[in-house]
């Protein structure tokens, strides 16, 4: 029995072409491929520079599924008739907020009331996007004048029709921190707050030879922590108490969960809009704050609405149950170390089996992304501490 062997020499020439030279060969492409390549593009000024090459482009962004929204600024209501002066604002957004956070309990809050809800006078904040889907000037950001043209994200994207992933990013947490302070949250949202946790730190030292600014406070300095060398059993150290302390990581809990609640008020248009939307995040670019909604929490602010406060333009915290854990000194293997470490897991008091969710950490831990991740395992293992906070 003979076998047939493949000629190795024998060279295998694509057949010829025999089209029209002025055949487009992308036009050939299916428009399933094309929104694969738009879902990977995602940034809704680039869908939007895409909409202007070709009409069936046009005709296939609003069908893209995976949108991100880069906001650029913020621009009080006052100024959005004159165009200059909103692009004096696009660099300054929050900026005004950082000379008034962590100089005591009363005046972060004013700070971000006064950012966040109504204004007294006749004047308001709103988020802007230099772009989107619409005519070409609007992509780019211009008008036929040449001015800078801002729109608020609900605009920008009321001509995407079938949005199923949806995130949009602040240019910058609302909270205005000290450089070398550490302060991260997360929160879940249905009609009102579900979960939020809270991870902070006085100040961060970075491992050896990482070349990155470290510590805020000298050894041995005053940090509103007690003393960092002081023996560790797992409990709060009586100065923490005393110190400022307990008053600072309260300014950090309540500051947090404004920002979070203001986030999903500003939400609430999108939401109704765009009925197919499976997962919604809006954090901002300094991975200061999430706050992230899946598609059961979607249609329930849909079914049930948010109670707003009366005081400003954010939704209701409802009475609150917490946990704390708390470590003066804490290293983690990577040699990262965070001094005055705070964590704070956070849910409604009406929830029936709080108690056992937040004791147990089973979601806490995995809230951020490494190293932090690891800093609140190795947390959630020392003394736990329980507070309660009611409506605000």
């Amino acid at each position: 029995m003979t076998s047939v062997r493949p000629d190795l020499k024998t060279k295998i020439w694509p057949e010829p072409y025999t089209g029209s030279p002025d055949t487009d060969h992308f036009d050939r492409l299916p428009d399933s491929v094309l929104l694969l390549v738009f879902n990977k593009i995602g940034d809704v000024k680039a869908l939007g520079r895409c909409c202007v090459v070709s009409r069936r482009f046009h005709a296939l962004v609003p069908q893209v599924e995976n949108v991100v929204v880069r906001v650029d600024c913020v621009i009080p209501d006052d100024d959005v008739s004159s165009s200059s002066a909103a692009s004096d604002k696009t660099r300054g957004t929050f900026s005004n907020l950082v000379s008034f956070l962590l100089v005591g309990i009363y005046k972060p809050l004013q700070a971000l009331r006064q950012f966040l809800g109504p204004k007294r006078s006749n004047s308001s904040s709103s988020l802007a996007v230099g772009g989107g889907c619409g005519g070409a000037e609007e992509y780019e950001g211009m008008d036929q004048s040449g001015d800078v043209t801002h729109h608020s994200p609900t605009q920008v994207l009321k001509n995407f029709n079938e949005i199923r992933f949806l995130r949009i990013e602040l240019p910058t947490g609302e909270l205005g921190i000290e450089d070398g302070v550490l302060l991260k949250w997360r929160a879940d949202f249905g009609s009102t707050l579900d979960n939020c946790v809270i991870l902070g730190a006085s100040s961060v030292i970075n491992p050896p030879g990482t070349g990155k600014f470290s510590v805020l406070q000298e050894s041995g300095a005053y940090n509103g922590d007690g003393l960092c060398g002081a023996d560790d059993n797992g409990s709060i150290p009586e100065s923490f108490y005393t110190n400022g302390g307990l008053k600072l990581r309260v300014v950090w809990t309540i500051s947090s969960l404004i920002a979070a609640s203001a986030r999903h008020y500003l939400l609430q248009p999108i939401i109704a809009e765009h009925k197919t939307l499976d997962s919604l995040i809006l954090t901002d670019a300094d991975g200061q704050g999430v706050l992230c909604m899946n598609r059961d929490q979607l249609e329930e602010l849909r079914v049930k609405p948010l109670s707003a406060s009366s005081a400003s333009k954010r939704t209701l915290v409802p009475a609150l149950n917490m946990r704390l854990w708390y470590a003066p000194h804490l290293e983690l293997p990577n040699g990262l170390v965070l001094k005055g470490a705070t964590l704070v897991a956070i849910k409604p008091s009406e929830q029936s089996a709080v108690k056992k969710d937040i004791a147990d950490g089973s979601w806490v831990s995995t809230s951020f992304e490494e190293p932090y991740g690891t800093a609140m395992k190795m947390l959630v293992k020392r003394r736990t501490y329980c507070l309660e906070m009611n409506s605000f």
